[in-house]
């Protein structure tokens, strides 16, 4: 997702780059003032999942009264359950953050997402998605609008898109376990979970546990830890979550990562290469970054709209021309910072995704409000200035 402020406030080690790019020649959010993003996952995957075992290592000990060994304080002896999940293959490439399109009266319009959907993959090159997540306005969204959307973007997508990807993260936790039932029941590809940001989880064993209680309702659906610390103040290292994670979330396949700690990020790529994670970085105006120190991909809202230039980004990067790929990645850059200054979130990520495609994308749903005719003049004509590398 990429940075957004308001007016007045806001070879991984070793791995060979041609197998890191996968197949990109043939398939193709926000965060608060200062960081806001939302991206991460190009290309497709090619890596075998090895869903493996649980970890030797002992799990995280409950901080509160509880057996050691078990988040949450949970007294029943044993360990979590084996996952029956399918053997998958690594998600990899380029994931657009969906937007939910909205009739002018707010409601949540679901006529355009065969639209959308053929948009995605033929002017975009984009085959992956992300449901109901930040740049989707999934927590202003009811749980039946929640459900809706998935099913149609797993029914649209059926033949067309490689992987739907849906949140289910939500406050209150038999929400997410009933969203996390639902996306299964439709055959959605994977599950995400944002922590919870209104009581938040103080350490790690207090997330696990939130975590543990969704993941356990899908137990043949992958599942992708949402980290985005700048909304939800949820500051618990992914580095330190990793460790024994699989020991509770058996079906755990990696961490959609949009946070600008490159640190956080870097350690957790070189200390979890044996477990085959997938870690798809969600800050899209600094992805060559990421790339750099070995994600495997990004999840964010700019691959709605410039999916295709990000490709070509990608394709330099895994050649390797450097000098390439940073062009495209200053381009994109330049586009973002001129609009983030004019004032950027959903709202606006709705406004430039309905003149770039010509599918209506409808206002955003209260608190946010629409973006200004003024805004949406400036960043078209930016937009439309720019000279690609590519020459279009």
């Amino acid at each position: 997702m990429a940075h957004q402020r308001q007016p007045g406030s806001e070879r991984r080690g070793g791995r060979c780059r041609a197998a890191f790019c996968g197949e990109l020649s043939g398939d193709a959010g926000f965060l608060p003032p200062a960081t806001a993003c939302s991206a991460l996952f190009y290309g497709r995957s090619l890596l075998e999942q090895n869903p493996g075992g649980p970890l030797s290592r002992a799990g995280p000990r409950a901080e509160r009264g509880g057996q050691r060994g078990r988040p949450g304080g949970a007294a029943e002896p044993g360990r979590p359950p084996a996952s029956s999940m399918t053997p998958r293959k690594k998600l990899q490439g380029l994931v657009a953050a969906t937007i939910t399109p909205m009739t002018p009266d707010g409601q949540i319009n679901l006529s355009v997402i065969h639209q959308y959907v053929d948009y995605l993959v033929s002017e975009q090159n984009v085959k992956n998605v992300f449901v109901n997540g930040t740049t989707g306005e999934g927590l202003s969204l009811n749980i039946q609008e929640r459900k809706q959307l998935a099913e149609e973007w797993v029914r649209q997508g059926k033949d067309k898109l490689d992987q739907v990807i849906v949140h289910v993260g939500a406050l209150s936790l038999p929400d997410s376990q009933e969203l996390a039932r639902h996306a299964a029941a439709i055959g959605a590809s994977a599950i995400a979970v944002i922590a919870p940001f209104f009581f938040k989880p103080t350490n790690k064993d207090e997330l696990i546990a939130f975590l543990q209680k969704v993941a356990s309702e899908a137990p043949a659906v992958p599942f992708y830890y949402y980290h985005i610390p700048p909304l939800t103040g949820v500051k618990i290292r992914v580095e330190e979550l990793l460790d024994g994670i699989k020991e509770w979330i058996p079906t755990f396949q990696g961490v959609k990562f949009s946070d600008t700690d490159l640190l956080d990020l870097a350690q957790c790529i070189n200390k979890n290469e044996r477990e085959q994670f997938a870690f798809l970085y969600g800050v899209d105006e600094q992805l060559l970054s990421a790339l750099a120190i070995g994600a495997d991909g990004a999840v964010g809202s700019t691959y709605n709209y410039l999916g295709r230039k990000t490709t070509l980004m990608l394709q330099a990067f895994a050649k390797p021309d450097l000098a390439l790929a940073r062009k495209y990645q200053f381009l994109t850059g330049e586009f973002l910072n001129f609009v983030i200054k004019l004032g950027f979130g959903v709202a606006q990520t709705k406004a430039v995704m309905t003149f770039v495609s010509g599918i209506p994308m409808g206002p955003p749903r209260l608190p946010l409000v629409d973006a200004s005719e003024d805004f949406i003049v400036k960043a078209k004509a930016k937009l439309d200035s720019i000279v690609w590398p590519d020459g279009d």
